[in-house]
C-alpha cells in the first residue's frame, strides 16, 4: 500500500456526516479524499479533495469510482457490492470488505452468521413470501424487519397482534422475538490489517420513539463491570470471526434477567460513537483509519464522562435550516456543537450532534438535557 500520508488516494463511498467527520480526520493525516454520494449538496462536498455525483448502487458508477482510488471505504452499507467485489480482484483494497458488506446489508444472512457463530441474539425466522409468513406461527409480539434497505428505523415493524398482520412487509424479511429489555447499548470494535482488535468502552444508548434512531447515549455506562465486560467480548469475537478490517457497530439489547443478544451491524463509523471524539483518547474516526492504513490502533480509553445528544429537524418544519438557541447551548462550559452542513432541514433528518463532556456524570447529563430542549432546528 502506499503512504497513507502521501500519495495514497482514498475513496469514501457516501457523503453524509459520518464521511464528513471522517473527512476532518483524515486531513491530519494529509490524506487525499475522493467522496462519490447522489446528492451534489453533501455535507462533504466542501471538505474533500474531489467530489463526485453518482448513484452508489449503480455497477459502472462504483467501479468507475473505485478504480481511481488505492483505498476504498463506506460511510453507508447501501452499496453496490458486485462493485466492490471486482474491485478488490482488480488490486484496489476495500476495507471493510466486500463480503462483509454483503453480509451486512442483509438482516436474514445476519441473523445467521449469528446462529451459525453462536452469537446470542433473539429467536428468528426468516420469510421468503406473504404466503410463508401467514404460515410461520410466529408467537406474538414480534417484530417484522426487511432484509434489505432498512436503515435509521425504516423497514421495521413491530406486530403486537393479528390486526397488524394487514400492514407487514410483502417483501423477504425476518420476524423475531420482541424483546423486552432493559437497555440498549452498544460496543464499538476496531480490527487492522495486521489482526489487531481494540473495542471502545460500552455505552447506553435512548432511543427516539417516533424516529426509532439514536437521540442520546452516555458514556462510560453505570452497568455492572461484568455486564460491560461481556458486551466488549461479544463486539471482539464478531470482528474477529468476520476478520473484518475497520470499524464494526454492535447494537444490543440487555433484557430484564441480564442477558445481552446481539441485535444489529454496522461496519462502519457509526452514531452510537460520536463522542468519542472529545470523550476517549482516540475518536472512532481515527481508529477506522488507523485500521484501514495498518496503523497501530489507539488507546480507547474515555477521558471523561460523554453524553451524546443527536440534533433532530423539528416536527412540521422543512426548508432551510435555522439553529434556534445555539449561543445558548455553546456557552455551557464542556459543549461541543458538530453541524453536518445540511442546508435543508425535514423532520427527524440528523442535522448535527452535541457532545457534552463533564468530570461529573450526574451534571453532564443535566447539560445534555438542557441541551435537547433547547436546541432547535426549524425552517
Amino acid at each position: 500500500m502506499k503512504a497513507f500520508y502521501g500519495d495514497l488516494k482514498l475513496g469514501i463511498l457516501g457523503g453524509g456526516q459520518l464521511g464528513r467527520m471522517l473527512i476532518q480526520q483524515a486531513i491530519n493525516y494529509n490524506v487525499t479524499v475522493k467522496v462519490l454520494d447522489p446528492d451534489r449538496n453533501a455535507p462533504c462536498k466542501k471538505l474533500c479533495d474531489e467530489f463526485v455525483v453518482g448513484s452508489l448502487s449503480d455497477y459502472d458508477t462504483v467501479y468507475n469510482f473505485g478504480k481511481k482510488t488505492d483505498l476504498l471505504t463506506i460511510e453507508i452499507e447501501k452499496v453496490n457490492v458486485d462493485a466492490l467485489a471486482q474491485l478488490e480482484k482488480e488490486g484496489v483494497l476495500v476495507y471493510p470488505q466486500s463480503r462483509i458488506i454483503r453480509l451486512i446489508q442483509d438482516k436474514g444472512l445476519q441473523k445467521q452468521f449469528f446462529k451459525e457463530n453462536e452469537i446470542p441474539t433473539a429467536h428468528f425466522k426468516i420469510i421468503s413470501s406473504p404466503e410463508e409468513f401467514k404460515e410461520s406461527h410466529f408467537h406474538f409480539p414480534y417484530i417484522q424487519k426487511l432484509r434489505k434497505d432498512g436503515y435509521d428505523g425504516r423497514g421495521v415493524y413491530k406486530i403486537l397482534d393479528e390486526t397488524y398482520l394487514a400492514n407487514a412487509f410483502t417483501e423477504p424479511s425476518l420476524i423475531e422475538e420482541l424483546i423486552d429489555f432493559e437497555k440498549e447499548i452498544a460496543v464499538i470494535v476496531a480490527r487492522n490489517i495486521q489482526g489487531e482488535v481494540k473495542a471502545f468502552p460500552m455505552v447506553e444508548m435512548e432511543f427516539n420513539p417516533d424516529a426509532n434512531l439514536v437521540e442520546f447515549l452516555i458514556s462510560p455506562s453505570l452497568l455492572s463491570f461484568e455486564i460491560q465486560q461481556k458486551a466488549q467480548q461479544i463486539a471482539i469475537d464478531i470482528a474477529e470471526k468476520l476478520n473484518i478490517v475497520g470499524l464494526l457497530a454492535v447494537e444490543m439489547f440487555l433484557d430484564k434477567h441480564g442477558n445481552i443478544l446481539v441485535n444489529e451491524l454496522a461496519p462502519r463509523p457509526h452514531n452510537s460513537g460520536h463522542q468519542t471524539i472529545e470523550g476517549n483518547v482516540v475518536s472512532q474516526f481515527e481508529q477506522h483509519l488507523r485500521a484501514i492504513f495498518g496503523l497501530p490502533l489507539g488507546d480507547t480509553s474515555g477521558l471523561h464522562h460523554a453524553v451524546m445528544v443527536n440534533i433532530l429537524g423539528e416536527a412540521g418544519h422543512e426548508g432551510p435550516a435555522v439553529y434556534k438557541c445555539l449561543e445558548d447551548v455553546v456557552k455551557l462550559h464542556g459543549v461541543y456543537v458538530h453541524l453536518y452542513g445540511k442546508a435543508l432541514t425535514k423532520p427527524m433528518r440528523k442535522m448535527g450532534h452535541v457532545t457534552v463532556v463533564d468530570a461529573d456524570r450526574e451534571k453532564a447529563i443535566e447539560k445534555a438535557r438542557y441541551v435537547q430542549r433547547t436546541l432547535k432546528v426549524v425552517s
